[in-house]
């Protein structure tokens, strides 16, 4: 590789350099590679460490890169795209789902959860613990309560614990008809249970996607997904596919 140095330029030093790196990226590299070390690249660059890591620190802000431990910096995959228009009218788990089942227990929804699903405060529902991997990644976890009024046959079904009685419930609660589903998009931070099974430092950005599958006039379900923020990318795909890219350049198609 040839060495670059920058100019003088307007903008801060660390964001000029972020915008070459991006084009290294986009150009020499491939999804999972590891960058040189610091002190190469700031040699290539011309720059002070201090800079180059200001620079290294916004693309893994913005998703470009993740620093792994015992391996170094490399180059992140593409976003997981999110769809959160209402166009896909299918129930959690069918043969297209990304994600995979981890456990169900019956455990006492949060009050909010409760209210939305019409159940008693203190009356458990069966808790499916789902998670979403990439490239090795884990890029999101999911919560979908289910109430036993949506699986009235589930008794009947033979079903260990753990991902054997999730797939059980998702398999049960497909036999209704599923009428729509709303979802609404919230940034949050990570808690110290999210954060840990998504690899993330606790308060780091989170996406969260509510779900809500209404069937017979009620909830029938509510999902409740976090996703990594550095790592998704929003799609409306009710009116044109409108996508949202939170990336280096944001556009719209």
């Amino acid at each position: 590789m040839g060495t670059t140095q920058l100019e003088s330029v307007p903008e801060p030093k660390y964001w000029h350099l972020r915008t070459v790196l991006s084009e290294a990226l986009d150009s020499e590299f491939t999804v999972g590679e590891v960058l040189p070390n610091e002190r190469e690249l700031a040699a290539r660059f011309g720059v002070a460490r201090a800079t180059l890591r200001q620079a290294l620190e916004q693309l893994e802000l913005e998703g470009r890169l993740q620093r792994r431990r015992g391996v170094g910096t490399t180059v992140a995959p593409p976003r997981v795209g999110v769809a959160v228009g209402t166009g896909q009218h299918a129930w959690p788990g069918t043969a297209d789902d990304a994600w995979e089942p981890v456990d169900c227990a019956p455990t006492a929804p949060p009050a909010a959860v409760a209210d939305a699903l019409g159940t008693g405060r203190e009356e458990p529902v069966h808790t499916v613990r789902r998670s979403r991997v990439t490239h090795g990644q884990p890029v999101a976890a999911e919560l979908l309560y289910v109430p036993s009024a949506s699986v009235p046959e589930l008794t009947a079904i033979e079903s260990p614990s753990g991902a054997a009685r999730a797939r059980a419930v998702l398999r049960e609660l497909q036999r209704g008809d599923l009428e729509r589903r709303d979802s609404a998009v919230e940034l949050g931070s990570a808690g110290a249970g999210d954060a840990k099974e998504l690899d993330r430092l606790p308060g780091a950005p989170v996406l969260v996607v509510t779900t809500r599958y209404l069937a017979g006039g009620r909830t029938a379900a509510l999902s409740v997904a976090t996703y990594r923020a550095d790592t998704c990318r929003l799609t409306f795909g009710d009116s044109g596919d409108v996508e949202i890219h939170h990336g280096p350049q944001t556009r719209a198609s």
